[in-house]
């Protein structure tokens, strides 16, 4: 169950992340970030931040049981 409530706030992280650091024309060398298109939406997404933003929140949960 934690792991349902972490994935959100992965997806969270990675965009707040990926927003602010792909803005200003950087790729983020380890973090993959890209410009990512759904049908005519367009935003900023790292896969590799999401996993380690997820895995991140789903360890401090994982504690507080």
């Amino acid at each position: 169950m934690e792991l349902v409530k972490a994935i959100p706030l992965g997806a969270i992280l990675s965009g707040v992340i990926s927003l602010i650091i792909g803005s200003q024309g950087s790729h983020g060398g380890q973090m993959a970030i890209y410009m990512a298109e759904v049908v005519d939406y367009r935003f900023w997404w790292s896969w590799p931040l999401f996993f380690a933003g997820s895995g991140l929140a789903w360890g401090i949960m994982m504690l507080q049981r």
